[in-house]
């Protein structure tokens, strides 16, 4: 596996080069503010009418709509919800790539399941980051970075690896580290990832704490912060020193519990969901799901996301941050900003 760093990278392949992020969401405000401190040329690429469109400019750039900012760039980066991607690419973005242009993306499900094809002269290629793009943000505003993933789909200029790598580290990922894979495990591993484990998983195993307890008659409070608060310092420490680290700060009560009741809560049958999860997404199964599901106007995402908004643990959490006043003063997410 091969893993480049900003000492690695020469980011004189972007200078005079315009690069368009189209879509301002999550990772388009993560990306397109992190590449302008890094005195990169960027514009927006929007809807008029989104609410996107004033963040951008009011955070001092340059917004079109998305064919404008397409003509104008040297170099194209979807940072579009995947859902979206297809459609705008077959009406605003494929028809107007510059010839000899780039197009970029932060992950490789489009590509990956045939979603976008496109032409055999564009150069193609992604830079992932491993988080959300408010903590590529955050991160690079601390002098630190967010690990990233680079692959290249398609290379007629012969260049497009340098491209890829002088964005990286454009966006700070050089100063924690760029690692090398393809689009197919890219997508895969992400789709896996956030499925069995960082969101369905974690989320799934903290409200069934969540309801055990309460279901036993303990307080919702009690409950949140041992199955939910608690989450984030136990994660800090695995991130700070792995799972080593987290067990040598903890109690010995705890270590044994956590090495002997962890696997019967993740057994043999959970794992077997894990990899049942896995062949869905390899056989191309979820994405036709999720494909379909945008198709019919999310009658499940909406319904389910309703659901969850709903939560007895949602509105035990809105009660007790309110206790921790400090969470507000540096935010990662602001709804009003990015």
């Amino acid at each position: 596996m091969k893993v480049y760093y900003e000492k690695d990278i020469d980011t004189k392949p972007l200078k005079g080069k315009t690069i368009a992020i189209i879509g301002y969401g999550s990772q388009g405000f993560g990306h397109s503010n992190n590449l302008k401190e890094s005195k990169m040329n960027v514009i927006i690429g929007g809807r008029k009418e989104g609410k996107s469109w004033a963040k951008a400019e009011a955070a001092g750039f340059k917004v079109f709509k998305v064919a404008d900012a397409v003509k104008q760039a040297d170099i194209v980066m979807i940072l579009l919800p995947d859902e979206l991607q297809a459609d705008v690419y077959k009406n605003e973005i494929g028809p107007n790539l510059r010839k000899g242009a780039y197009l970029a993306f932060a992950h490789g499900f489009n590509i990956h399941y045939g979603q976008i094809i496109p032409s055999s002269d564009v150069n193609v290629f992604m830079v992932a980051p491993k988080g959300p793009g408010h903590l590529v943000r955050g991160e690079y505003t601390k002098g630190r970075g967010v690990p990233s993933l680079i692959a290249v789909h398609q290379d007629p200029s012969g260049d497009t690896k340098e491209i890829g790598l002088a964005y990286a580290a454009g966006i700070g990922a050089g100063r924690a580290g760029i690692i090398e894979t393809t689009f197919k495990e890219e997508t895969e591993t992400d789709l896996f990832g956030e499925q069995a484990v960082l969101c369905g998983g974690v989320t799934a195993l903290m409200l069934g704490g969540f309801e055990t307890l309460v279901h036993a008659g303990y307080a919702p409070e009690m409950a949140y912060f041992e199955c939910i608060h608690e989450m984030k310092l136990i994660v800090d420490l695995i991130y700070e020193g792995g799972m080593s680290n987290m067990r040598y700060s903890v109690s010995n009560t705890a270590q044994f519990g956590d090495l002997t009741r962890g696997p019967r809560v993740i057994s043999d049958a959970v794992k077997g969901e894990m990899k049942s999860i896995l062949t869905e997404i390899q056989d191309g199964s979820f994405a036709k799901e999720w494909i379909l599901e945008n198709k019919a106007n999310r009658p499940v995402f909406n319904a389910l996301t309703r659901k969850g908004e709903e939560h007895l643990a949602e509105k035990t959490g809105e009660k007790l941050r309110e206790m921790m006043p400090w969470l507000k003063k540096e935010k990662l997410v602001d709804k009003n900003k990015n």
